[in-house]
């Protein structure tokens, strides 16, 4: 089976040479890394959405354009002599060995939450062995969609032990931040609106970590559900010879209340309105 997938992966690198190479693709000739950078965000969207879908080929699909996009920038470096893509394996593989001595050494953990621990102090570790000092916030890219930082954010306070000791107070907090939210909006203060909106946004997160929840795959499921209620109201204001732009709002209230009323209908509270 590895030489298979070794044979497989060689032809990908052809393929990838090729298109960058004298007579490929204009377009793949063009590019750069600044270029590329939004077809390998979209690409890994792309990738969450088919995990979401739970289609295997759609994720095989999906899945392959991502390596793809990982061939196409270790094709760059070895065009600039700068790394090639046995650099990038090789040294993945050194560092997986390194950062897991519980499977490739004698060390021993209990659980996946010690598995983690150690890991972050390896990490500070090679930071420390290499002359710098590593903060433990440290290895969050600023790029990551912002409910996803925060996230990944907290988690890493927390395993410096910077954290609440479960949800419950963590939802007090949030109770405070409407509060301090609700005041800063009848000040009209655009700046402090900002800031206690983004602190109220933070502190839902939080809950939504100590709850073993991922606050970006929650909103991303909530932001499907109202695009599949929406373009079911669209559909019932079509059968009725209108757009939405149309109707009343009451009239969009009904439609509404009756679709949730049809998804859940042993929701309490999910029942049509007169």
């Amino acid at each position: 089976m590895a030489d298979a997938a070794g044979t497989r992966f060689a032809s990908l690198l052809s393929l990838m040479a090729r298109l960058r190479g004298e007579g490929g693709c204009p377009w793949d000739r063009e590019q750069t890394r600044s270029s590329l950078r939004p077809y390998l965000i979209e690409e890994t969207y792309e990738v969450l959405h088919a995990i979401d879908e739970g289609s295997r080929e759609h994720l095989v699909e999906e899945l392959g354009d991502l390596l793809f996009q990982v061939v196409f920038h270790c094709q760059l470096g070895s065009e600039a002599g700068e790394f090639t893509i046995e650099d990038v394996i090789d040294g993945l593989c050194t560092k997986m060995t390194r950062r897991h001595p519980h499977v490739f050494g004698n060390h021993v953990v209990g659980d996946s939450r010690e598995a983690l621990a150690q890991w972050e102090r390896i990490k500070r570790d090679e930071a420390n062995d290499a002359g710098r000092g590593r903060s433990a916030l440290e290895g969050v890219p600023a790029a990551l969609p912002a409910l996803l930082r925060a996230q990944r954010l907290q988690a890493k306070a927390s395993q410096v032990g910077f954290d609440w000791t479960d949800w419950e107070p963590a939802w007090r907090k949030v109770q405070e931040e409407v509060a301090e939210f609700e005041e800063a909006l009848r000040t009209g203060d655009e700046n402090r609106v900002a800031d206690e909106f983004g602190d109220l946004l933070f502190s839902m997160v939080n809950v939504a970590r100590l709850r073993g929840m991922d606050a970006e795959d929650c909103l991303r499921r909530a932001s499907e559900k109202f695009t599949r209620r929406f373009e079911k109201v669209e559909v019932e204001m079509k059968a009725g010879g209108r757009t939405v732009a149309e109707a009343s709002a009451e009239d969009l209230d009904r439609v509404w209340e009756a679709i949730k009323a049809q998804e859940n209908p042993d929701v309490p509270g999910t029942e049509t309105r007169p």
